[in-house]
């Protein structure tokens, strides 16, 4: 038993070397590395594991099939369940949903679900397994708005159902915030997710570009005009706050959103495209989301001296600890229990750095975690000439203004149910549309709940 206490070490790039490039950190398992640790697995009578994840991947099966060395089998049991398995192998918080209830690691290390999911996938793309079942074409057509998480796997869903899905992407390529939003050094876009976005369409999928759903054609129009019979909101969480302090109107604050934009989806981190991204020599990243950590990463990359301001401390941080280890290996600076009160610049309207205020902790807020209280007295400056604010998302309000019947909340998020239906019949919606912050697994499982309600309220 004590040999299942220890999972077997993934191989990663050296830190010093990734830190100056955006080649992937991760090298993943092999298929020696790879059955040694799915020979871990106890095969649990009641898989906790399974009731953890969010789209229910049937974990032991699949794990059971790695160790026998079925590895194509392994993935048509991923398929059946998840349409992106190379990318939730990659980004899935799987340390605080399948692998936070092994119950390996209640007195040693769980299964590494997420690195064997990630094998199988790419293990499968590699050697051209395919897993396209679908029923035939019933001939009913619905649409998907935006091609993220939550819209892949409601597409997919539905196509293996037998319905007629076309996505509508605003941006020039497909895939949301897999393609915008994560770094290629932790989600290479060819290899991994134009792969990943391929199978879906070998479904039957049908994905539009460069089409604003609100501005170039309305949700409505998809219904009158398009004979759309229903329609699912997936178009994420695009609109990024700020704090509200003095000097955010400065030259050198970024919103992550632009800045992991540039760099990811219009490739500005390689130099050779026509795309500018501007880091300056030392930047300041206000967040500790996983947001946070990539547009920190990224910069590391793009040579700037990088800090993460964070007005908690490090147990409270809600990025994957992953990402926040691999951060502090590569040599990102973290000041915890700091918080800004102004942006400071120079006469020609440039950043010059953070003025900050010390926190401490006080009594739980809405969130469960403690609430930071400012330190009187204790300001201080932090020097950069760049500001990246990571601070969460809302939704674009185009959608919800331009559809009739379609209600919202405070926050801009559109009110749906537990299973994606909201106050317009026909339209549902899921994943950061509704929440306004959803993971890449979440948001698959909201598309997930989406595409059964949807089957459902066609077949009344």
């Amino acid at each position: 038993m004590k040999a299942k206490m220890a999972r077997v070490p993934v191989r990663e790039q050296d830190p010093k070397v990734r830190a100056t490039n955006f080649d992937e950190v991760c090298y993943g398992y092999n298929a020696e590395e790879a059955q040694a640790e799915a020979s871990r697995c106890i095969n649990c009578k009641n898989p906790k594991c399974v009731t953890q994840c969010p789209v229910s991947i049937k974990i032991p099966q699949f794990i059971e099939q790695i160790k026998l060395g079925n590895i194509a089998e392994a993935a048509h049991i991923i398929a059946e369940d998840n349409s992106l398995p190379a990318v939730c192998g990659r980004v899935c918080p799987q340390e605080s949903q399948c692998e936070g209830v092994c119950i390996l690691g209640i007195k040693g290390e769980p299964v590494a679900i997420g690195k064997l999911e990630r094998f199988v996938a790419d293990w499968s793309r590699k050697n051209g397994v395919k897993c396209v079942e679908t029923a035939p074409s019933n001939g009913t057509k619905v649409a998907i708005v935006g091609s993220g998480p939550a819209g892949l796997a409601c597409a997919s869903d539905l196509a293996k159902l037998g319905y007629e899905v076309t996505i509508f992407e605003v941006l020039h390529k497909a895939g949301g915030v897999l393609q915008y939003g994560i770094p290629e050094f932790r989600l290479p876009k060819e290899e991994v997710v134009e792969a990943e976005i391929d199978n879906v369409c070998a479904l039957g999928v049908k994905i539009e570009t460069n089409v604003v759903v609100g501005r170039t054609i309305t949700v409505d129009e998809l219904f009158d005009k398009e004979n759309f019979k229903a329609v699912f909101i997936g178009s994420g969480a695009g609109l990024p706050k700020f704090m509200g302090i003095p000097g955010e109107n400065l030259n050198g604050v970024f919103s992550a959103n632009e800045f992991l934009t540039r760099s990811n989806l219009m490739g500005a981190y390689s130099g050779e495209t026509d795309t500018p991204i501007y880091t300056g020599t030392k930047v300041a990243v206000v967040g500790g989301g996983n947001v946070a950590m990539d547009a920190a990463r990224t910069a590391l990359r793009l040579g700037a001296v990088t800090t993460i301001v964070y007005r908690r401390t490090e147990k409270e941080l809600p990025a994957r600890v992953e990402e926040v280890h691999h951060a502090k290996e590569e040599g990102i600076d973290f000041r915890m229990l700091t918080n800004p009160v102004e942006i400071l610049g120079n006469d020609n309207g440039w950043v010059t750095g953070l003025k900050c205020i010390k926190m401490e902790l006080g009594e739980p807020d809405d969130s469960g975690r403690r609430r930071p209280v400012p330190v009187a007295g204790s300001e201080f400056d932090i020097e950069a000439d760049v500001v990246i604010m990571a601070l969460g998302t809302s939704p674009n309000p185009l959608i919800a203004n331009t559809t009739v019947g379609l209600d919202t909340n405070r926050y801009g998020c559109i009110i749906a149910d537990d299973l994606g239906a909201t106050s317009r019949p026909g339209v549902f919606a899921g994943g950061d549309a509704v929440t306004g912050a959803a993971t890449v697994i979440l948001a698959m499982g909201a598309g997930r709940k989406a595409a059964a309600a949807i089957d459902e309220y066609l077949k009344k």
